[in-house]
């Protein structure tokens, strides 16, 4: 459960007056990569409604109404503007699920962690053996893997999979974390953050998006290996500071903003900026090493990174005007 940076001493900035939440992020988050959406963006739209209501899901209750707050074809299309319509498509169907997924583990999960066995038991066995599904969740599960074995190659569908099951996995942790009477440190709690994340999962998709297949040079090579740790983070870590005031209300832990603030005991403006200051870092991190190794990648590689990053940027753009992060635009700071 490795993350991109160890825990280490953290100074109280000086932080600028702002007025919402948003603006101190704007002002202060380092963010080179350029805003883009893909032009197919509605079609794939659409195209989540439809499988939504294929797959029963959309029947659940509160789906729906947390769908149209959330917009998974809106975030694929931040992330994904260059992808073919048939990635995008699986690309928003995938988010859509995840969306659908983690809100019920982390309902089941806060209330009755016992029960959240079964639900996570089923989706291991539909990913590592292809056992039939029994629930309308498990359902969608085996039919998007059905999809992905058809679109990506077996090695990309095999390396989906192994990453879908971490974040299955990464699931019960953060269940587990939320229902221990401490709340877990700085370190632990990013940890658990790097697994439920579910941005690693995409990464094959990434790969699919691309003219030819990596070479195996380039998928193991320890930079890449450490540039998709960085992009992983840094996607999730950026939702994180837009998510802060609706997720204290609630009483959630994972995040990372609210762990900087447990840890150094200030305000909510301040644990952000300190919060800020790690994905800047992560992120210049994440150019330096994609400049070191960049001269030596085949052109598909360079698409794989270029993929990455979009995940980065694209969980910006779409964190600033979700209506699921709605607070963090109030008009004052708590």
């Amino acid at each position: 459960m490795s993350t991109t940076h160890e825990e280490r001493a953290a100074v109280a900035p000086d932080v600028a007056p702002a007025a919402t939440l948003v603006e101190l992020i704007d002002a202060h988050l380092y963010m080179p990569f350029p805003f883009r959406r893909h032009p197919q963006e509605q079609a794939a739209a659409a195209g989540v409604d439809q499988w939504l209501r294929a797959t029963g899901l959309s029947d659940e209750p509160g789906v729906a109404a947390m769908i149209s707050h959330t917009r998974p074809a809106e975030l694929a299309s931040y992330n994904s503007p260059d992808a073919d319509p048939g990635i995008l498509q699986l690309v928003a169907h995938q988010i859509a699920y995840q969306f659908v997924f983690d809100d019920r583990a982390e309902e089941v999960g806060r209330h009755r962690p016992g029960q959240l066995l079964p639900l996570l038991c089923e989706s291991i066995a539909v990913l590592r053996d292809g056992a039939a599904p029994s629930t309308p969740l498990g359902a969608a599960l085996s039919d998007l893997y059905r999809q992905i074995r058809e679109r990506c190659t077996p090695a990309q569908a095999a390396r989906w999979a192994w990453k879908s099951r971490e974040y299955v996995h990464g699931l019960l942790y953060e269940a587990v974390a939320q229902d221990h009477p401490s709340p877990p440190r700085s370190g632990l709690c990013t940890s658990i953050r790097s697994l439920t994340a579910g941005v690693e999962p995409f990464h094959p998709l990434c790969e699919a998006a691309q003219p030819c297949e990596l070479t195996s040079w380039e998928l193991h090579h320890p930079l890449m290996r450490r540039l998709s740790r960085l992009s992983a983070d840094a996607a999730v870590w950026i939702p994180d500071l837009f998510s802060a005031v609706k997720e204290q209300r609630s009483g959630e832990m994972i995040n990372l903003a609210l762990a900087y603030q447990r840890a150094h005991h200030c305000s909510l403006p301040v644990a952000v900026t300190l919060a800020i200051q790690q994905i800047n870092r992560t992120i210049r991190e994440f150019e330096r090493i994609y400049a070191e190794i960049e001269p030596e990648l085949s052109p598909s590689g360079v698409g794989y990174v270029e993929g990455m990053a979009g995940w980065i940027r694209g969980c910006y753009y779409w964190s600033r005007t979700v209506p699921r992060y709605a607070d963090a635009a109030a008009p004052a700071l708590p």
